[in-house]
């Protein structure tokens, strides 16, 4: 019956000593011993990271594993859920120092289920607040760009005033499509995409 905390930022730069402190305010607090800290540098875009997947070779069935929030874990909402399961599959107890509703240590299996599915509700929540948040950004930074006249999309090729001239000889034999391809400056795909338009307006 081990604890253990796990302690990660995404970069070199950044300070662990936050975490540390809230992890020993909360074990002073709570007149328990951590047994051991797994502090890692890494980024939390998934789970496979070195300090991590040793700490879960270490857990064992009711050891108790703290963070000091959900995303230290890491940054994709639906892979915390998943990793969640597989830590309650294994019998280890979690404890999330700043959300307490979320702590499933000294809780019976009834009361860890109601837990996960709170868990649950709330990452998908989260998960979908970032997409929205993202649509927006994106949307905010589309507007702006067309604002300054940037285009987006693949630029339309203009064809020549003579096309419907030059494709007349290419079919009559008159001139090779090489030489087409050449007077129109396209390349073959395109030519034959513009040609597909071309028969439609014509």
């Amino acid at each position: 019956m081990a604890i253990y905390g796990y302690i990660r930022v995404s970069t070199k730069e950044q300070n662990t000593d936050r975490q540390f402190q809230a992890m020993a305010e909360y074990a002073v607090a709570n007149n328990i011993t951590i047994d051991r800290t797994f502090e890692e540098k890494a980024s939390g875009k998934d789970f496979k990271r070195e300090v991590y997947q040793n700490m879960k070779l270490a857990l064992r069935p009711c050891d108790t594993l703290i963070i000091k929030e959900l995303d230290r874990l890491g940054r994709d909402m639906e892979q915390i859920k998943d990793e969640w399961g597989e830590l309650q599959k294994m019998g280890v107890d979690i404890i999330v120092i700043d959300n307490n509703m979320l702590n499933t240590a000294n809780k019976t299996d009834l009361e860890r289920k109601l837990i996960s599915n709170v868990l649950f509700e709330l990452l998908s929540y989260m998960a979908e607040k970032e997409r929205i948040k993202i649509k927006s950004r994106q949307a905010e930074g589309i507007a702006a760009a067309q604002a300054r006249g940037v285009q987006f999309g693949r630029p339309t090729l203009s064809v020549p005033d003579d096309f419907g001239k030059l494709v007349k000889k290419w079919r009559k034999k008159q001139i090779s499509l090489d030489e087409v391809l050449r007077l129109c400056e396209m390349s073959k795909s395109t030519f034959y995409r513009r040609l597909r338009e071309y028969r439609l307006m014509s």
